[in-house]
């Protein structure tokens, strides 16, 4: 009895901190074997700053973090949150390579790995793209997916759609195209961009186009991503075009900034997937460089009463394997046919429309009554600039300036059948074969003058 009393009299130890071969003699931690031994119980890589297992990139820290405190917890009494930091800072030392090349022969899924030849393994590598989707190749048809693109887009352009999917599957860029799908609004083009994400999980960037071009910082949020959706482009024009230009078409190594670090040469891939009410124009850029990176989907109209279901995503979402199965389809006709994407002509004639809506030199050389080309004829440059206003002022049309109407006649000379000349008519520059004097006199009053 005496010897109980005496037992419950001594204090209980409250934690038995298990002996670590990190703890050093002084009872503190040893970071470089700590890290080595969390690697042990959890492999992993670093790339560029960031964790990677073999599953993929790791979004949240904060579990590692979690059981690095309840591994330290009993070593470190004071200051733990930054000490957690130093340790996490030295698994990522201890763990840092080289990221691995760049494969486009294969598509990491979350089951193992596609390759394009169509063949599937179970096994894994460490890679900057793993999809959070399983390869099952007995997946059924996404029937109320396919359903959900026949209500929304026509026919003849869902092809395009299913190839863009696919090619954005491989970190490749070789089809120099960006998708824009464009319509009045509440026709359901958002979905697309839900299911994408079920698809491509963080190898997807939501963000802004107008973004991309305007900010000097925003092309290292798109490093090693294979999709950026905007869901709601914007329908002002871009102030200049350079970058989105030079990423739709990117091979190589390109200059990447982040803030407050010295820039370096990144590795880009990115391809992009617009949603919106308006083509995407240029306020400046009137090149035809500039649409022809474009692939230009125009929605069918709402019907008038129709009933939107709520549970549709929920649905759709179900079916992406299946949709995978679709995608990867695309991706092999598209790699047949040497990355040349499906265009019909609504989608062609759409394009020519977007194009001659943000350059209306193309409308002007299109007209009839305001000059024609002829052999061995010339017309002074200021003579066809005035003839071009007094086109605009028909048309309602706003001029544009008169560098940028010189300019496009020069650029296209070849294909217009006209020759630029510095001394076309006396010492005025001009242009051979353009005749103007049997159309229009070049100082006519406008009838609203």
């Amino acid at each position: 009895m005496e010897k109980q009393s005496n037992d419950a009299k001594k204090p209980k130890k409250q934690h038995s901190a298990p002996a670590r071969n990190w703890v050093g003699d002084n009872g503190k931690i040893i970071e470089p074997l700590f890290a080595d031994y969390f690697l042990s119980q959890h492999p992993m890589r670093c790339f560029q700053g960031r964790l990677f297992t073999v599953d993929g990139m790791i979004e949240d820290e904060a579990p590692l973090k979690k059981e690095i405190y309840e591994q330290i917890r009993y070593y470190a009494t004071t200051s733990v949150a930054r000490r957690i930091e130093h340790i996490m800072q030295a698994i990522k030392l201890a763990c840092a390579s080289e990221p691995p090349k760049i494969q486009t022969d294969r598509i990491h899924v979350r089951n193992g790995t596609y390759f394009v030849d169509g063949h599937f393994t179970p096994e894994k590598e460490y890679c900057m793209n793993r999809l959070p989707i399983a390869y099952v190749p007995e997946a059924p048809a996404p029937t109320r997916w396919l359903q959900f693109l026949n209500e929304l887009l026509y026919e003849e352009d869902i092809p395009a759609l299913q190839e863009y999917i696919g090619y954005c599957l491989l970190p490749v860029t070789k089809a120099q195209k960006m998708l824009l799908m464009v319509g009045k609004g509440g026709e359901g083009k958002s979905r697309i961009g839900l299911i994408l994400r079920e698809l491509f999980g963080s190898s997807m960037y939501t963000g802004s186009l107008q973004k991309v071009e305007t900010n000097r910082f925003a092309r290292a949020d798109l490093e090693y991503k294979l999709l950026l959706v905007d869901d709601d482009m914007k329908t002002e024009a871009l102030p200049q075009t350079n970058n989105i230009k030079t990423l739709v078409t990117l091979e190589d190594k390109i200059d990447i900034e982040r803030k407050g670090q010295q820039s370096v040469q990144g590795t880009l891939y990115v391809r992009f997937a617009c949603f919106g009410n308006g083509s995407l124009h240029a306020l400046y850029d009137k090149s035809n460089g500039f649409y022809r990176r474009q692939l230009l989907l125009t929605t069918k109209e709402k019907p008038v009463g129709r009933v939107d279901d709520p549970f549709l995503i929920d649905k759709m979402r179900n079916e992406k394997e299946g949709i995978l199965l679709w995608a990867l389809e695309g991706l092999h006709r598209l790699i047949q046919n040497n990355y040349q994407f499906t265009i019909s002509e609504r989608t062609a004639a759409n394009l020519k429309e977007a194009m001659e809506q943000g350059n209306n030199i193309l409308g002007f050389l299109k007209s009839e009554g305001y000059f024609e080309i002829r052999q061995g004829a010339k017309c002074k440059s200021t003579d066809f600039y005035k003839v071009y206003e007094r086109w605009c002022l028909d048309n309602l049309e706003k001029s544009l300036a008169a560098s940028t109407f010189i300019h496009h006649l020069k650029d296209n000379q070849k294909s217009l059948g006209i020759v630029y000349d510095d001394k076309c008519i006396g010492t005025n520059r001009g242009f051979h074969n353009v005749d103007i004097a049997l159309f229009l006199p070049v100082d006519v009053p406008s009838p609203w003058d």
